[in-house]
């Protein structure tokens, strides 16, 4: 038997909390294959089967289970030194991973994250877009920028404002329709007359869903979309009208406001990171920016 490598055990524990080499290599930051040959060299040093291979993925064997059961609490001791090691880093230089939404990114972020990193030339930004929350204890990110009324409570942060949300439809739609292509007019506001893109099942949480659900007739909901940004894009077609949010679609030409937001469906946007981390100068640089420069925003409530 050989003498195994400790650096492969973190990817012996990162297959088996993830069930597959794909879901490890995303957690480690690696490619596919690099996972798959540490955990035959791991295997081949210890001289015995870790994993089964099924069609759905990865099944630890008997074997696997007692490494990982001896290994219990190792992977998350070495995860906290190395975020107080980078909590200690008083350099604005180096890496700074940040995960946040495809509607956030896109409809509101970028341009600030350019700012940003032209003030910190030194600062390599790494963007990891991701609509569930990825775990910041095992560092897969630094900090998340979030949409959330009640954020995890192993994370600390700062809250930059709501979110705000309205129903909008094409200017093209209502003509179709006869209608006035007037922002909130009163004439507008006959729900059931509409086609609707609505949030699917992977949505259901959000309070558009619920609004939806409420108000709009089954049959009226005609389009469905596992993103908001497709939901945008699908309203602005004309295939329907839609619940959107108005960072993205408030500076839209070609959309029309039926109504005004509803502060019942206000989300909070938070800057997020571990506790560990909260000192670091990167992550205390990027959320100060965020909340100075996202305050003065246009589309986010106080």
């Amino acid at each position: 038997m050989q003498e195994a490598d400790w650096d492969d055990l973190k990817y012996f524990l990162a297959v088996g909390q993830s069930g597959s080499l794909a879901g490890a290599a995303r957690a480690l930051h690696v490619n596919h294959s690099t996972v798959l040959r540490r955990l035959a060299r791991l295997e081949d040093a210890l001289g015995t089967l870790l994993f089964e291979r099924h069609a759905t993925g990865y099944a630890m064997t008997p074997a696997g289970e007692a490494l990982a059961q001896r290994l219990a609490g190792v992977g998350e001791q070495i995860d906290a030194a190395q975020r107080q090691l980078s909590g200690l880093d008083s350099q604005l230089s180096g890496p700074l991973r940040v995960t946040t939404t495809d509607t956030l990114l896109g409809g509101l972020l970028m341009p600030l994250l350019a700012e940003f990193r032209a003030l910190h030339p030194r600062i390599q930004l790494q963007l990891v877009v991701n609509n569930s929350f990825l775990s910041l204890s095992r560092r897969e990110a630094d900090v998340a920028i979030r949409p959330a009324n009640t954020p995890p409570e192993y994370l600390v942060g700062r809250r930059i404002g709501r979110l705000q949300t309205a129903p909008y439809a094409a200017r093209s739609y209502l003509q179709q329709l006869g209608l006035p292509a007037m922002a909130d007019s009163p004439a507008l506001a006959d729900w059931p007359a509409y086609d609707w893109v609505v949030p699917d099942e992977a949505l259901s949480h959000l309070t558009q869903s619920r609004w939806i659900r409420e108000h709009v007739p089954e049959p009226r909901r005609v389009v469905s979309a596992d993103s908001l940004v497709a939901m945008a894009d699908a309203v602005r077609h004309g295939m329907g009208a839609g619940m959107l949010l108005c960072l993205l679609a408030g500076d839209d030409p070609a959309l029309v406001r039926l109504a005004p937001p509803d502060a019942a469906m206000d989300t909070d946007l938070w800057v997020l990171t571990h506790p560990d981390l909260r000192h670091s100068a990167r992550v205390r640089a990027l959320g100060d920016f965020l909340h100075e420069r996202l305050r003065q925003g246009r589309w986010l409530a106080g």
